[in-house]
């Protein structure tokens, strides 16, 4: 039997729940190959009461047992059986959708949403390499390194679709995960219950990692998506077996300080964008309305990018809608001001290495007390074996990617030169 009548038969299998479809995956490695094997000990290690191999330091997440398929998929799998979830691609080759066997249940608060998908995400690969996230049989392929780059409030995964390119082309051993967060992007149609925080927020990261069996080397958040990185390492809370690099894009670890009058701020933009129509009929009546409210015109058009049509592409009407949850962005944005996280960058835990870079021309006020504590952490993090830094983008206000990506690749790219996989 060919891996193609496999998984026509698996795909046959896959409504019968998870017992009757391990039972067909046993008999069918037993019958041709020891190598699937390798398949099946990935497969077969998610279920209760076996630790999988590949799960990142959080080990404080418990597996509980796997819920049953509601639903039949549709699995599609390419030699060698390379399953992921979400979107994968690789740079400079077409961009292929598949979907995952594992549903895996993790996480120790039981108060967190358990959707039967985590979060949207897109898997950009560098040339050279030659992994899956899901399965390799080849055990000989070794985990590529990789970065995990997060949106800001009211961003998506796209906001970085560029530059990743960029990075992919420059340092093509690397693989990176771009990630829409919850109430986000493609992640908002992804049901998660309250509270929406930087703390639960963070969590479905953890989770999406572990779904996705990395080990990531670099952090990048931006904004929001900043203080969701620092919150992914309090909740790892323990020594990593690899360096890790965190950094926290134009955001301070304490309170959220506005910025100059006239500046664009996020806490009136979401109060503006809450009192529109969930459906509009144009982009531009949208652009114009966020000007005559004071908003900049770069705003407002990467506001409507969040904007998308209703109706069928050959439809003569068009009309658009928004692909957020504003409800629980509202809430998000509310922790983000509230959330101190202080406490993980003066005790860090070694291995981290914490790098904060703040815009020259930043929507938010960097007070003194904020600089003189990080340097402050500088020195404590050294002694500990940690790390901690603070770098100045030139010529840039909080769009760092958008305002100078030259200067951004120039001071992120140390992170991604000599790492070998």
């Amino acid at each position: 039997m060919n891996y193609y009548k496999f998984v026509e038969i698996l795909n046959r299998h896959v409504s019968a729940g998870w017992a009757e479809l391990s039972r067909l995956l046993f008999s069918w490695s037993f019958r041709h190959s020891c190598s699937t094997m390798s398949f099946l000990s990935n497969f077969t290690a998610s279920f209760p009461g076996e630790r999988p191999p590949f799960i990142p330091p959080y080990s404080q997440f418990n597996l509980h047992s796997l819920p049953p398929i509601s639903s039949r998929p549709t699995i599609r799998i390419s030699p060698p059986f390379q399953i992921g979830v979400g979107r994968s691609s690789r740079y400079s080759r077409k961009r292929s959708v598949c979907m995952t066997l594992i549903n895996e249940r993790l996480g120790r608060d039981r108060d967190i949403a358990d959707p039967s998908s985590i979060l949207a995400y897109e898997l950009v690969q560098g040339k050279l390499v030659k992994w899956s996230s899901m399965v390799v049989l080849n055990r000989s392929i070794p985990e590529p390194p990789t970065a995990v780059l997060l949106h800001g409030i009211l961003g998506s995964r796209k906001n970085w679709g560029s530059f990743v390119r960029r990075l992919a082309q420059e340092f093509p051993t690397w693989q990176f995960v771009l990630v829409d967060l919850r109430c986000h992007g493609d992640s908002a149609s992804i049901k998660k219950r309250g509270p929406h925080t930087v703390a639960s927020t963070a969590l479905d990261v953890l989770k999406l990692i572990a779904q996705l069996r990395i080990t990531p080397r670099v952090l990048i958040g931006h904004s929001f998506g900043g203080k969701v990185v620092l919150s992914m390492v309090e909740q790892a809370a323990k020594p990593l077996p690899r360096p890790v690099r965190a950094w926290v894009l134009d955001a301070t670890p304490g309170k959220v300080r506005a910025g100059q009058d006239g500046e664009d701020h996020p806490r009136k933009l979401i109060s503006f964008l809450r009192k529109l129509p969930k459906e509009v009929s144009s982009k531009r009546d949208i652009v114009n309305a966020l000007i005559q409210e004071g908003f900049s015109k770069d705003v407002a058009q990467w506001v409507v990018t969040n904007l998308r049509p209703t109706g069928a592409a050959s439809s003569s009407s068009s009309s658009f809608s928004w692909v957020f949850d504003l409800e629980g962005i509202s809430e998000m944005y509310e922790s983000y001001e509230e959330t101190n996280l202080w406490k993980v960058v003066e005790n860090l835990p070694r291995g981290v290495h914490v790098n904060f870079l703040k815009a020259e021309r930043s929507l938010h006020r960097w007070a003194l007390e904020d600089l003189q504590r990080i340097h402050a952490a500088e020195e404590s993090a050294a002694d500990e074996g940690g790390g901690v830094e603070m770098h100045v983008l030139e010529d840039a206000g909080h769009w760092v990617h958008a305002d100078n990506p030259d200067g951004l690749f120039r001071i992120l790219s140390f992170s991604f030169k000599g790492v070998k996989a």
